[in-house]
Parts: structure tokens; sequence; C-alpha cells
């Protein structure tokens, strides 16, 4: 007997139609996201299951799925197909004779054995058959069969969605792969949290650090930590200004490529920068977020949260163009920007709304360049496509946004701490606009953070040096 899961109604067996001999039989093919889904459900996290570098060196040298998951296939077959609805379970052996991998293909089968009139129960003999014609899973079941006939709409099961803050990571790391260090200085890392965060930047081959602060108040954390400072340059000065003001001229004189912030006020690190003219570009400074979110299914930009208080039209023309840049060097060939306010209609009374759309008619004439404009667009929109749908708006950037870009700091702010604390968004940030990348952190942040952070300006200091390439290049061709 052939059970097909995808019918629009199922009908369970009852206890009186089966017959010993009888069975049923469903399919099911492994994937990763069972095995880390299953995790995530049963709590066995075994590295013999997520993590490859450890399975490689096990008896069955890659990755396997849980033994109970196959268990889970027998009891799904028996608690929703045969016998199905009203199927209680008593008892179940199992034997695991071989290991399931991603992409094998599990035939799960019971056969009835035997039948006790007196208490309706039922025993059924199980087992899981890989492509291969391999018994990788075997055992009996003993349950208690339903006497009454059930015949009903087949439910869609719960989904789960899985994040993987970790594969994530990796992934955003891989992209700096092949790109060498940079000499970064680190501004006044004086306390646990910056100082390892910058180390940890080093040891995954992002940076070269270069220590600016009171060199004794540094060694003492380090000591504290338990972090190892053995071949890093430091540059001692008295106080966080002076560690900015040395950054900023370590900056200026090519010593270095990108500066990180310490544990000191972003307003010191970006006046120093700002007061010195060759760090300038003629374009106004501003931040971005770069985002993971568990329920979105790319990265977002978010800007300006950080920098920019209330920006004019003029400055959030500066702001969208560092943002479109930035996620170009970040391999997205035309990001989509939406330009976000309270609602997605133009309303006089609303500024951010005029703003979204004088700054969409820049876009048209080529005043922005790079990307795909819209706005403006409410934040459900922006980045869900039903409901842009639902509000019947024809959009390329609606449901599909790889920037928002906020009406205002406090919004944007209060927006990406809600990703964050609430969605559970892993979060990197960068300042843009400037000469020299600026990797910002926040004393919150953990160390994850501080790393991605330096990769982004570990791949914006690259593009800075093949544009100074180019550039010199035209120089001398012309």
């Amino acid at each position: 007997m052939n059970m097909n899961p995808n019918e629009e109604t199922f009908e369970n067996v009852t206890y009186d139609e089966l017959q010993v001999g009888q069975s049923a039989r469903m399919l099911r093919t492994l994937t990763a996201v069972d095995i880390q889904a299953f995790a995530a459900v049963s709590g066995d996290t075994n590295p013999a299951h997520l993590n490859v570098e450890y399975a490689n060196d096990t008896l069955f040298h890659g990755i396997i799925a849980h033994g109970m998951w196959g268990g889970a296939l027998i009891s799904a077959l028996l608690g929703t197909q045969f016998p199905g609805a009203g199927t209680i379970y008593l008892e179940q052996t199992l034997h695991f004779s071989k290991p399931v991998r991603v992409g094998d293909t599990l035939a799960v089968t019971a056969t009835v054995l035997s039948k006790n009139d007196a208490k309706k129960t039922v025993e059924l003999e199980c087992q899981l058959v890989n492509q291969k014609g391999e018994r990788v899973l075997y055992g009996t079941a003993l349950v208690i069969a339903p006497t009454h006939k059930v015949r009903m709409p087949r439910n869609n099961g719960p989904q789960i969605q899985l994040f993987d803050p970790e594969a994530r990571f990796k992934a955003l790391l891989a992209q700096g792969k092949d790109l060498e260090a940079v000499r970064c200085a680190v501004v006044h890392p004086c306390d646990i949290g910056s100082l390892s965060g910058a180390m940890d930047a080093a040891r995954y081959g992002l940076i070269i650090p270069v220590l600016i602060g009171p060199e004794a108040r540094i060694r003492h954390l380090a000591k504290e930590g338990g972090i190892d400072l053995t071949g890093v340059e430091v540059v001692s000065v008295v106080h966080s200004h002076a560690a900015a003001d040395k950054a900023a001229d370590m900056a200026v004189s090519g010593e270095v490529e990108v500066i990180m912030k310490g544990s000191l006020h972003t307003d010191e690190l970006i006046h120093a920068v700002l007061a010195r003219p060759e760090l300038r570009t003629g374009r106004r400074m501003s931040h971005v977020f770069r985002f993971d979110v568990p329920l979105y299914n790319k990265p977002l930009l978010i800007t300006d949260a950080a920098l920019n208080i209330k920006p004019t039209l003029a400055e959030k023309m500066d702001i969208i163009q560092n943002a479109i840049d930035f996620a170009r060097v970040m391999g997205v060939h035309q990001p989509k920007v939406a330009i976000l306010s309270a609602l997605e209609t133009v309303n006089p009374s609303i500024p951010s709304t005029l703003d979204a759309a004088a700054l969409c008619k820049m876009a048209e004439r080529g005043q922005i360049t790079g990307g795909v404009l819209d706005g403006p667009l409410a934040f459900d929109n922006a980045i869900s496509a039903q409901a842009a749908q639902i509000k019947q708006i024809d959009s390329p950037v609606a449901g599909y946004a790889d920037i928002l870009a906020v009406p205002d700091l406090e919004s944007g702010n209060m927006l990406a701490k809600q990703l964050e604390y609430l969605a559970g968004a892993s979060g990197s940030g960068l300042v843009l606009g400037a000469r020299i990348p600026i990797a910002l952190t926040s004393r919150a942040d953990g160390p994850a953070s501080r790393v991605a952070s330096a990769l982004l300006a570990l791949l914006a200091a690259h593009h800075a040096r093949r544009t100074r390439s180019r550039e010199a290049w035209k120089d001398k061709q012309s």
C-alpha cells in the first residue's frame, strides 16, 4: 500500500482494516536543512552532524544525520499515514546499521506483523532503505491502532525558518579570503571588547593592528583578558583625543589604510578625520549597517543610523550614494534602495515623503547612480513582496530591498537595534565617504560583529586601492 503525502485529503487505516502483511511506504531525501532543523528542535548539537571539519576526522568521514531523525521518519509514517490519525505509540525498537548522509533518499516502510484483538494493538516491522538498497535502520513498533475512521483535509505542517549565524559569518569572511591584511589604526582600545575585537580581526587575517592609546593601560587590559600582544605595534598617547588625532595623521601619511574605533566617543574620532582635508572626498560622510536577518533572504544595509542626525536632502543624496557604492563593493551589481517613511504615498505633512520623491527624481536625472531607487516606502512593503502586493505597489524595489535609507538617525538607530535585539540579526558597520574606511563598533558589539566590521573595512580598503591605481593610470595616460 503506497500513501501519497501530497494528497489534499487523507484517511487513516482502522484496526479492523489492517491485515497481517499489509504495508505502507513513504520516501524522504535528507537535506542539510533537515539536519540543522533536527539539531535545533532536539538540542542535539553533536559536531558529527554539524561541524564539517570535525566530522571529516570521524569514523564516517563526513556529516551524517542524527540516528533519531530516522526514528522520527518512522513515527511520521505511523502517525500520519499507516495506521494514521488516532494511532498511539507504545513501543519502538531501533537498530542503526548504516549512516545516512545529505542527499540520501530513504524508503520508509512499515509492515503489519501481528494483531491483538483484545487490546487493539498492532506490531509492525519498520525499516529505512537508502537509494542503494542498503538497510540503514530497522526495528519493530507496537501501537494501539485507531478504531474509528477519520477522513479530513491534509494540514500543511508548520515551517521552520533556520538561521545559522556561524554559517552567515563564514560566508561573509569568505569574501575577503584572497585579500591581504591591511594596516589598521585601532583608536583607543581601552576596554576588553575593543582590544579583543581588534586582535580577533588580526587573527582572521583581516588587519595588521596598530594600537593607539595609553600603552600601560592597553598592556594591562591585555594581561587581564589573556590577550597576546606579541609583535603588535603600540603607539602610546595620553588620551582618546590624542589617539584620534594620531590615527588621522597616520591615515593622511598613508601609514594605515583603515581606522577602527575603540572605546572612545564616535564624535571624537569623526572630528579628527574631518579636521584633515586630505581625508575628505567632497562627499558627506555616513554610516552603513550591514545585517544578516533571519527572516530576510539576503544581507540588508541600513543607512544612516549612526552619524547624520537629521540629514538634509543634499546630505541624503550623499548618504544613499555612499551606500550604493559600498553595496557594489560587496558584490550587489545594482542595489535596490528603499527610501523609508511612515507610508508609501507622498504627503506634504510628512517631509520625509517629499525627500523620498525628490531623491527618486534625482536618480532618474543621474544625480544618484548605480542603484534602483523607490520611495517613499513603508518598512513593511520595502521588505515584504506580499505586503507590497496587498497595497498594490508596482515597484522593482518593494519587497526586494538591498538598502534601507532611513529618514533620520533616530528612526534608523531604533530600526537597527530592533533588528538586532528582537529579530536576532547579526550586524556590522562602517563609515563611508572619507578617503579611508572607518570600522565603527559599539561597546555592546560582540567579537563576531567587530570582526565582521573589520571585514567590511578590508573590502572597502582594497576597493580604494584599485580606484587609486586606476586614477593613477589615467593620469599617466593623459
